[in-house]
């Protein structure tokens, strides 16, 4: 099989998913997982007329009677059981949190009142009824449905399992990946390098693309020995559902990577992608279901492809259903082959709220320096050769950039 477009690509991948697992994590384990439950209010939000404001708490009728200064009955701390005023012509001093008193109903806060002795006297002439109280049940009602099951766990969604007591959430958790990278000329980081060397660092930022997405890795390494190459990668297949390799896939003496998978019986279902960065990329399923990545070795071309192809298969086994992002180009671009190009951008927004892309070329899919001052890869079709500036396309971000 020959070069393939990149959309055809990307919807080979999206229709092998993997099968999620089901876990019970627990909360502070689960940010950035799939919910697999609803989460229901087991009280009402709030559970109580609560206090939003540090002041007194009066009750509204007698301030519109012309009542200014009000005798301080209690002072009420937040944390401590509901309070009944003895007298609702006096007032409780009372403290943000705190369960407003049976008899009153409005707060003052400190910044509008003058305190002395045990008096405090109200120094506005307009106040609201029931002001500064966030009365029970405003925001949601016992039994509501808070958060549907499907969605991606984030802070907000972690404040909400954590008020309804979910000590434990139900999960789906996308299968471990094994990174792979290959070659005699890689060695670890805490080697220092020959001439003729260099470290392994390409899988660090394919493993913490991986991270993101929810995947736990593992890290490996295999030189350019055909049969033992061929034997660690059996063992690997066999115990991992996602195998990401980093290399020997492209047409040099030393690329086993092709033959080895097909002696393994792993089903290719495409091998050459008509793109820059990332020509060579292969996508194949063993047929006990494990999935195999396997990317070129430069490091700009490893991450484009895992940034794009890997999330896309996570995202489409979870049913997520992504967010489109465009951008609008800063600055002419002139590709002339009919490829689809991922280049390299930094984003900012403008005075409008527009997305602009500033794009870069480097110097290479090896030079994944350039990475580092950029925010994603903006996606140029391989339809036209000059891409003007104003014009807007795809973008895939590999930080959070918002």
């Amino acid at each position: 099989m020959e070069f393939i477009q990149f959309t055809e690509a990307l919807n080979i991948v999206k229709n092998h998913p993997f099968l999620p697992l089901v876990e019970k994590r627990e909360l502070k384990n689960a940010l950035g997982l799939i919910l697999n439950e609803n989460l229901i209010a087991d009280r009402p939000f709030p559970p109580f007329d609560r206090v939003t404001m540090d002041g007194i708490a009066i009750a509204f009728y007698a301030f519109d009677k012309g009542q200014r200064s009000f005798t301080i009955e209690k002072t009420i701390p937040a944390g401590t059981p509901q309070y009944t005023t003895k007298d609702n012509t006096k007032c409780v001093q009372i403290m943000t949190g705190a369960m407003m008193p049976i008899g009153l109903d409005t707060v003052i806060r400190y910044e509008d009142l003058v305190i002395e002795e045990n008096t405090a006297t109200i120094n506005i002439e307009t106040i609201k009824p029931q002001q500064n109280v966030h009365f029970k049940g405003m925001d949601r009602q016992l039994g509501d449905l808070i958060i549907k099951k499907g969605i991606r766990l984030g802070a907000p969604e972690m404040n909400i399992a954590a008020a309804i007591g979910k000590a434990e959430l139900s999960v789906h958790v996308p299968p471990k990946a094994a990174i792979i990278t290959t070659g005699d000329e890689l060695v670890s980081i805490e080697t220092t390098p020959e001439a003729h060397q260099i470290r392994r660092s390409g899988n660090y930022g394919v493993q913490a693309l991986l991270n993101q997405y929810g995947m736990e890795t593992s890290m490996h390494h295999m030189n350019d020995d055909k049969a033992l190459m061929k034997e660690a990668l059996a063992l690997l297949i066999d115990t991992h559902q996602c195998i990401v390799l980093s290399g020997g896939v492209s047409k040099g003496k030393f690329d086993y990577l092709p033959e080895i998978l097909e002696e393994l019986g792993v089903q290719k279902h495409f091998h050459k992608v008509n793109q820059r960065p990332g020509k060579p990329f292969w996508f194949g399923t063993a047929t006990n279901g494990s999935t195999i990545f396997a990317l070129p070795g430069n490091p700009v071309s490893s991450f484009m492809c895992a940034s794009v192809y890997i999330q896309a298969w996570v995202n489409a086994s979870l049913k997520i259903e992504p967010k489109t992002i465009k951008v609008k180009l800063e600055e002419d671009v002139n590709f002339p082959p009919p490829l689809t190009y991922f280049l390299e951008c930094a984003v900012k927004f403008d005075q409008n709220g527009t997305l602009l892309a500033s794009p870069f070329i480097g110097h290479g899919s090896g030079d994944f320096a350039n990475l580092v001052a950029a925010d994603g890869f903006v996606i140029l079709p391989p339809e036209k050769t000059l891409f003007k500036a104003g014009e807007v396309y795809d973008f895939v971000p590999f930080r959070n950039l918002f």
